[in-house]
């Protein structure tokens, strides 16, 4: 038997390439005649690379490279080995594998047929994920050689009751998918893989191969796979590549290792073989001795870090000399970062990589299985306009025409609302047809028309209505936006047609859709196609929609309300790769073809518990005995996996390994791989990993600003020509308490924007009811209905009817209306023989020279003895006392001024004796009436001081050195404001000490 070993210390894919090469000498066509064995085709790329480093440049006849299959990061197996060919053509006979789509189709019909246990049919999008889970069974279960049929013997009666409930479920892959399949032609990708391995490894027996075969960098995980290794290694030209195993580990260890140690596959794999590791050689090369290399007690530090639990007590050993002494070369060229958070920790991972490139030929990697830190370093190096290739490819439903075709499935769906809507019309590949700048103004103002505030109707009808409707808009605004909805319905019209059916062919939707994406995706100069379509992610996308639309008649009809979920777990899995443009000397990669890679620099990143190793998942299947008994692996075989990558990585001569101590807030558990790694270090009478380069303090000053200003308080002095000369009496209120606010709403002509679908706010739930009850006075201005509350809830009904539907208001709302309504029936019913006349939304106005003063009153009431009474309804907290003496709240006070001079339309000028705040709280006791006590200062004083209060805003205003600060008095500022962010508050209150 021809077996062998690389060291973790040597570049696996170098030393395999320099290794074959010399067994070659100088005779290509001998190198042209081996076939090279490998674990899968993400590792044939960096085999190739390996070859072309050691050839020096010259052309080569490279080997016969092929992918004998294996897990990769997420289980899902790689459909495997194409034609190795056999000597009574058992291969040739394969039926082909089954294609993906049409698989999770196809299972998610029966899903969906099934039910759940009371018998309700599953959704579509619920069918999908149970058939990704049940085709993972599937995968384990073929991988393993275990028996389908068996499943249903897996819940005797000493397991509870719901494991029975899971085994039933499992009757579709158990029975009803086997005949599926038959009668499909296909077979399960896993189950075809094992096929061919076995065809394969039975006719190399029969009749081995011309040439030489060399299996490399093969754990063995896969039972098929370790058989065919098996034969290799006694065929006359045969051998087998081993990564990393470790033989100087002592025999009590050996034998006590589990599922979770990196060398437990390859003690199987031995086993399999028939090999004892004292008997695999090491791997002929070249190097061993380069300075540049680990030292050789790198390799011994990480097997002692990695001991099975049974041993760990001969750490002690390291301290008392009974064992060989570690000293500091085993950690020599190993940094640890220990970083605050996730941020911190991509960041100082970019800087690494960056300086890595300020040596020339200097290489770098990041290797990791968190995808959400290998996403946030290729982000934090766009700062310095480096892309990188990320191995692991982007997911096709964040790219643009993957985004595109969920949002514009969504905005159907929800029937054209608002953010769905503009999501699309904003999007870089919406065009419609229309000229792109064309396009791009129409949806501004479509947006500013009818999609801000509250939702218009449905469909594109009811833009069409809320248009119509609109005040904002008219003339040629009107034409260009009709032109805007008619291109959007043109496109959109079969896919919509189709949505609101009950029930639709999912076939049909999908072809209806691509059409709709297809030429919303249009502009007037390029067809849409050519655009959705372009690049590295349009032609992903565009295969992916091919083959979905070849298979998609297996889904049969759905609801089309769930066509949008569907489409999305469709995506899923589907990844986008950037062919060009990446920077040569960079790279980010998953652990398993890393350790095959080679780079100056290794950066291993993510090192947190669950995280790496990975957290041991939960099978929703099987408990952990049934597992067990049906002959599937523990779910602890993936840490083995991880913890023999992070092993083969953590023996580069130049490694970092980074964590966050901190993930969105939540501390987090160091790697246990490195807290074996300082327990060891400690027993050895060593300093625990560190950093000395000061990365932290290099990421913390990165974006940090020469020095702080925390700004100053505005203060704007416009000229006196462009300041306001009319005001109402709220807004006077405005000027006293803020008068930046004035500026920006008048002067600058600022107003604050809509939100988009804008459920109605507190501001709208006043507006609704100072409508109810001018309604309700309208309607009965002397006499008083039979039953005054039932008359005001009909009012109340009109007024809210347009909202009456949403849930907010017929959950909240309404209820208040209704209490608020009883007390208001009271009040007026003994309110009503004191009052001669009321006057409602009164509007009125008074001269002060050069300053126009205006108000709309909500009541004023003409009492029986002559004099007016001013009422102001208050849906929230009306202001004290004590406030309006003070002159912050002249509301009132201004309004009897105007009142007192007759400057209220139809209402004559009387003498004001009474001003009074209706708190309209609709609590239980619905409202309370409160009038201002002025104490001893008769109302007259208070009107005056009001009217000198005036006056002196105007004259300090009119001086134009005045300027309009924003919150003068912070203890009397507004309790909110539309344009608290222009004026910069939280920067410069922090400053000034003020509170927010």
């Amino acid at each position: 038997m021809s077996l062998y070993t690389i060291s973790p210390r040597l570049s696996f894919g170098d030393t395999l390439a320099a290794g074959v090469l010399a067994q070659c000498g100088n005779d290509p066509l001998d190198l042209a005649g081996i076939t090279l064995l490998l674990p899968n085709r993400r590792t044939q790329r960096t085999v190739r690379e390996a070859f072309l480093r050691r050839s020096g440049g010259r052309p080569l006849m490279l080997p016969r490279l092929l992918a004998l299959g294996d897990l990769d990061d997420d289980e899902m197996l790689f459909n495997g080995f194409q034609g190795l060919g056999s000597a009574d053509g058992a291969v040739e006979a394969l039926a082909p594998a089954i294609p993906p789509l049409r698989r999770r189709l196809l299972l998610s019909r029966l899903v969906m047929a099934k039910g759940d246990e009371t018998g309700r049919p599953y959704t579509p999008d619920q069918a999908l994920r149970l058939a990704d889970e049940l085709a993972r069974l599937l995968d384990q279960v073929q991988t393993a050689d275990c028996d389908l049929g068996r499943l249903g013997t897996l819940a005797p009666d000493r397991y509870a009751a719901h494991w029975t409930r899971i085994v039933e479920f499992l009757a579709i892959v158990a029975q009803v998918w086997p005949t599926l399949l038959a009668a499909e032609g296909c077979l399960d990708p896993a189950d075809r893989r094992n096929r061919l391995l076995r065809a394969q490894a039975v006719a190399w027996q029969q009749v081995p191969p011309r040439g030489r075969v060399i299996a490399a960098g093969i754990t063995g995980s896969l039972p098929a796979a370790a058989e065919v290794l098996a034969v290799v290694a006694r065929l006359p030209g045969g051998m087998v590549v081993l990564p990393g195993l470790d033989r100087e580990m002592d025999d009590d260890s050996w034998q006590a290792l589990d599922d979770s140690h990196p060398q437990y596959a390859l003690k199987t794999l031995l086993a399999v073989i028939g090999c004892e590791r004292q008997a695999v050689a090491d791997w002929p090369q070249t190097g061993e001795n380069d300075p540049s290399l680990a030292d050789p007690s790198r390799v011994r530090l990480i097997s002692e870090a990695m001991r099975p639990a049974q041993t760990t007590h001969r750490w002690r050993d390291l301290s008392t000399g009974a064992a060989a002494p570690l000293d500091e070369r085993a950690t020599a060229g190993i940094t640890r970062l220990d970083c605050p958070d996730q941020r911190q920790e991509a960041l100082a991972i970019a800087l690494l990589m960056r300086q890595t490139l300020q040596t020339a030929e200097r290489t770098a990697a990041l290797v990791t299985p968190d995808r959400d830190l290998a996403r946030r370093v290729s982000a934090e190096l766009a700062r310095w306009h480096i892309r990188v290739d990320d191995s692991a490819g982007r997911p096709l439903a964040v790219t643009p025409p993957g985004a595109f075709l969920r949002l514009t499935a969504t905005m159907v769906a929800e029937r054209f609302a608002p953010v769905p809507l503009l999501s699309v019309l904003k999007h870089p590949l919406a065009g419609a047809g229309l000229e792109p700048a064309i396009f791009r103004d129409a949806a501004r103002r479509l947006e500013m028309a009818v999609l801000r505030g509250v939702r218009p109707g449905p469909g594109i009808a009811g833009l069409r209505a809320a248009l119509l409707a609109s005040e904002a808009v008219g003339g040629d605004d009107l034409d260009g936006l009709a032109m805007l909805l008619d291109a959007l319905e043109q496109c959109c019209q079969e896919f919509v047609t189709l949505m609101e059916q009950d029930e639709a062919p999912f076939a049909d939707l999908l072809e209806a859709h691509m059409r709709l994406a297809e030429a919303l995706a249009g502009t007037a100069a390029m067809p849409g196609p050519l655009r959705l379509w372009a690049e590295d992610a349009g032609d992903t996308a565009a295969s992916w929609a091919r083959d979905l639309g070849d298979t998609a008649s297996v889904l049969d009809t759905i609801v089309p309300g769930r066509y949008p979920a569907v489409l999305d777990g469709l995506m899923t899995g589907t990844g986008v790769r950037q062919e060009f443009g990446n920077h040569p000397r960079l790279a980010i990669l998953g652990p398993m073809e890393a350790r095959l890679r080679h780079a100056d620099l290794l950066i291993l990143g993510g090192l947190n518990e669950d995280v790496w190793p990975p957290q041991t998942a939960i099978d929703p299947w099987m408990s952990r005995p049934m597992r067990g008994e049906f002959g599937l692996p523990q779910p602890e075989q993936r840490v083995g996996h991880a913890a023999h990558d992070f092993a083969a990585l953590f023996c580069a001569p130049q490694v970092v390994l980074t964590r966050a101590e901190k993930i969105d807030g939540t501390p987090t558990v160091p790697s246990r791989w490195l807290l074996r790694l300082d327990t060891v270090l400690t027993a050895a009478g060593l300093p625990r990993l560190g950093c000395r380069a000061p990365w932290l303090s290099w990421v913390s000053r990165l974006d940090q600003p020469d020095r702080y200003d925390l700004g100053r308080r505005p203060a704007p002095c416009p000229p006196v020509a462009l300041r306001p000369r009319k005001l109402s009496v709220t807004r006077i209120e405005t000027w006293m308490r803020d008068p930046y606010a004035i500026y920006a709403q008048y002067i600058l002509g600022l107003r604050a924007l809509k939100a988009l679908d804008e459920d109605p706010g507190a501001g709208d739930y006043g507006t609704l009811v100072h409508r109810a009850l001018e309604l309700f006075q309208r309607r009965y201005p002397q006499a008083l209905p039979a039953d005054p509350h039932a008359a005001l809830l009909a009012c109340g009904e009109q007024v809210f009817a347009e909202t009456i539907a949403r849930p907010a208001v017929w959950a909240f709302w309404w209820p208040r209306f209704e209490r608020l309504a009883r007390w208001v029936a009271q009040e007026e019913t003994a309110r009503r023989p004191l009052v001669r006349e009321t006057h409602v939304e009164a509007r009125g106005k008074l001269d002060l020279g050069d300053f126009l003063l205006t108000a709309t009153a909500d009541r004023l009431d003409l009492l029986q003895d002559g004099t007016l009474a001013i009422l102001d309804y208050k849906t929230g907290q009306p202001p004290s006392d004590k406030e309006v003496l003070a002159g912050f709240a002249p509301q009132l006070p201004l309004e009897a001024l105007i009142a007192q001079s007759g400057g209220f339309d139809g209402v004559p000028g009387r003498p004001v004796s009474d001003l009074q705040f209706w708190h309209l709280k609709g609590n239980t006791d619905g409202g309370e009436a409160r009038s201002v006590k002025t104490k001893d200062k008769p109302l007259g004083e208070l009107v005056t001081e009001a009217l000198d209060g005036v006056r002196g805003l105007i004259r300090a205003f009119d001086d134009p050195e005045t300027p309009y600060l924003a919150r003068p008095h912070p203890e009397r500022a507004p309790k909110w404001s539309d344009y608290l962010h222009l004026a910069r508050v939280r920067e410069w209150s922090a400053g000034e000490g003020e509170s927010e």
